[in-house]
């Protein structure tokens, strides 16, 4: 049981990381400084996992457990002292941005189903987790939400994701090689759909795109 809690910690660590990366990563492209790249970093890697531990009614895993603030200083000082040689932020950023979406997708919705919730909600909270530091990482940084881009596929991977977990943990067919297939899936679903410019339909069948860039 040990080895099982310390394995989902490292995977809730490692999607912290990368989600604070990409927060760091749009602060060093939008001219912040160091403290302002901390702060997104922060908003990016631990606000999926405050919403999740909020909505079930439990202390934020980012509150009780002092490992969870380091990823994103880590995060922070990588790009500080290597943003200068990076020449396609926007490009690592999607790349981040997409690891950290195949992990929480994934330790969301596993930690909602170890609370009792019923498959469809610990989709959702999965989903919640996956898209929620994102969310806040635009929003803070006056950048249009990827979640709400009609030019992008954001969530639709995440729920993918959270879907086969579901589906796995309840056959009993999840397990540290199946995990690493969900994620990896979601993760190439991600950077695929931004690379070939997949699209979602929009809300009103009949409705044209604007062609803003």
């Amino acid at each position: 049981m040990t080895n099982a809690v310390d394995v989902a910690l490292m995977i809730d660590l490692l999607g912290v990381f990368f989600f604070a990366v990409s927060g760091s990563l749009l602060a060093a492209r939008k001219g912040f400084d160091l403290v302002g790249s901390l702060l997104l970093a922060s908003l990016a890697g631990l606000g999926g996992g405050v919403a999740r531990d909020l909505i079930i009614d439990t202390v934020p895993a980012a509150f009780s457990n002092p490992a969870y603030l380091i990823p994103p200083v880590l995060a922070t000082l990588l790009v500080y002292f290597l943003f200068s040689g990076v020449e396609r932020v926007s490009n690592l950023l999607v790349v981040f941005d997409a690891a950290g979406l195949g992990l929480f997708c994934i330790t969301g919705t596993i930690k909602a189903l170890e609370f009792g919730l019923h498959p469809v909600a610990g989709i959702l909270l999965g989903v919640t987790t996956a898209v929620g530091g994102g969310l806040l990482r635009d929003v803070v940084a006056n950048e249009v939400p990827q979640l709400f881009d009609p030019r992008d596929i954001y969530a639709l991977p995440a729920m993918l994701g959270a879907g086969l977990t579901a589906l796995l943990v309840g056959t009993g067919w999840f397990n540290v090689v199946t995990g690493a297939v969900v994620a990896t899936l979601v993760f190439a679903l991600r950077v695929l759909a931004w690379r070939f410019s997949w699209r979602a339909p929009l809300a009103v069948l009949g409705w044209k795109r604007s062609g803003t860039a």
